[in-house]
């Protein structure tokens, strides 16, 4: 039982940068923008929000720097994608490899360790909080276990990432904003036609996109762990793209989709090293690759057909 919880709650945690990236994902796309920079985003929001909090020491800083790289490298990608109608794939991977230079230019010229920031303690880290009555329950059985050790002891970043799921949901499918977010990921020259300027709603997206990616990055180097370290990102920007069409573009789905990649995560982590009843011991580096085998299996026949929005990935011309 001790180590079934302990195997969720490392579930929960590892699952959190994944689907806020997987939720920015959702937005960019489902307006018509691939966006396949989302590693270059986290991993930018990660030093930012690192290098932020360790100068001024407020993780709260650190958040806010975080999110404003991130929403600049978004801007940046909607400006060539959506202004320029530039190709969309060129300019994500333009970011991935921009982030991937710049921090490590970046932190060995600003902290001298090689890439790395300085590690980060007390209030320049997002602390675990307990919630009200969690120690009293510690005792009762199941409920108890589940309130104390699964839904208590997590940071404030996380209880934010499983709240936007059902925001997402309500902002998608029951506002007008959603409404005409989805529309014009399906139909711009329509949305057009009604008199609502489809680069503007283009623009909102991805900058909900450059918010959660900076989320994403600062929870893993303010919260997850105590600092930036060089490529701390290790794919799960697409492992979130990959959960995004496993979960065909819906939020509640993507948020079981992050969990069970986050799942397997957990145990590799966990099980790294240990005996296989009937194998030995497995190399870490394949128990390491199951996240990376998982996906590839999904995607090869166990979702079905995953339809994207029709205009994604087509930039909008204007009729004249």
């Amino acid at each position: 039982m001790d180590v079934l919880v302990q195997l969720i709650d490392a579930t929960i945690r590892v699952s959190v940068p994944l689907l806020l990236a997987c939720l920015a994902g959702l937005y960019s796309e489902r307006s018509g923008v691939f966006d396949i920079g989302l590693e270059g985003k986290m991993l930018a929001g990660a030093f930012a929000g690192a290098a932020a909090a360790a100068v001024s020491g407020s993780a709260w800083i650190g958040l806010l720097a975080a999110v404003a790289v991130a929403v600049g490298l978004a801007l940046v990608h909607g400006f060539a994608s959506i202004t320029h109608r530039g190709n969309q794939i060129v300019s994500g991977v333009a970011i991935n490899f921009i982030a991937a230079g710049s921090t490590i230019i970046l932190g060995q010229a600003w902290f001298r360790q090689g890439g790395r920031t300085p590690a980060l303690s007390g209030p320049a880290r997002f602390e675990a909080i307990t919630l009200p009555g969690a120690e009293a329950l510690s005792g009762v059985p199941v409920i108890g276990t589940i309130y104390s050790e699964l839904i208590s002891g997590h940071s404030i970043p996380v209880y934010v990432a499983f709240l936007m799921v059902p925001f997402t949901w309500w902002a998608l499918f029951r506002t007008r904003f959603g409404l005409r977010l989805r529309a014009v990921g399906e139909n711009p020259a329509a949305v057009d036609t009604a008199g609502i300027s489809v680069t503007w709603l283009r623009y909102r997206a991805v900058i909900c996109t450059g918010i959660l990616t900076g989320l994403a990055g600062a929870y893993l180097s303010v919260a997850q762990n105590a600092g930036f370290v060089k490529d701390m990102t290790a794919g799960k920007g697409f492992i979130a793209l990959a959960a995004l069409i496993f979960a065909k573009w819906r939020p509640v789905p993507a948020m079981f989709a992050c969990l069970l990649f986050g799942f397997l995560e957990a145990a590799s982590i966990r099980f790294q090293g240990m005996p296989w009843p009937g194998i030995g011991k497995v190399p870490v580096q394949l128990i390491n690759a199951l996240p990376f085998i998982l996906t590839v299996v999904l995607l090869a026949g166990f979702i079905g057909k995953a339809i994207p929005p029709r205009a994604g990935g087509v930039p909008y011309v204007k009729e004249r």
